[in-house]
């Protein structure tokens, strides 16, 4: 079942860049207590990944934050080495990365599918939910995965 506004995200646990190399962080750890815009996408450097679903968060990301959102972080069913080569060559700095790496949080929020017909196994959905203190208050899911309209940056700001 889809994740709803209004429900807690489930407990998972994530992978991040941390100082001396990956580490793991829970929901709680990254959501608890803080205001979040959480971006899934299918896949680091895809085409729409890429071209069109990232670029508008980093150059909205300061408009966002002034909305008292306390970071944006993109999650995507990638190991947290292709999300830091990602960042990186994005120029997204000040935006967290989240690897789902085996689509653990994406299956438990319902926002999972399943790319094999294009060679890319699981994946997640393409959205854009804002997080208060762990709870889902907006959650704009595309109907297409090749689209970033509805779960792009422009989209958000106008209801957060």
């Amino acid at each position: 079942m889809t994740i709803q506004v209004g429900d807690h995200l489930p407990q998972v646990t994530f992978r991040v860049n941390g100082p001396e190399g990956p580490q793991a962080k829970t929901t709680d750890d990254l959501f608890k207590g803080r205001r979040v815009v959480l971006v899934g996408v299918p896949g680091a450097f895809t085409p729409a990944c890429h071209r069109n679903h990232l670029p508008g968060f980093v150059s909205n990301r300061e408009a966002i934050l002034a909305r008292g959102i306390d970071t944006i972080a993109i999650t995507s069913v990638n190991d947290i080495f292709v999300l830091n080569a990602w960042q990186q060559q994005s120029g997204a700095e000040g935006i967290e990365f989240l690897a789902d790496g085996n689509a653990e949080f994406a299956k438990a929020v319902g926002l999972d599918m399943d790319g094999t017909g294009f060679g890319l196994g699981p994946r997640s959905q393409r959205y854009a939910m804002l997080v208060d203190d762990g709870v889902v208050r907006v959650l704009n899911i595309e109907d297409t995965p090749s689209k970033a309209e509805i779960s792009g940056a422009e989209a958000l700001l106008k209801v957060i």
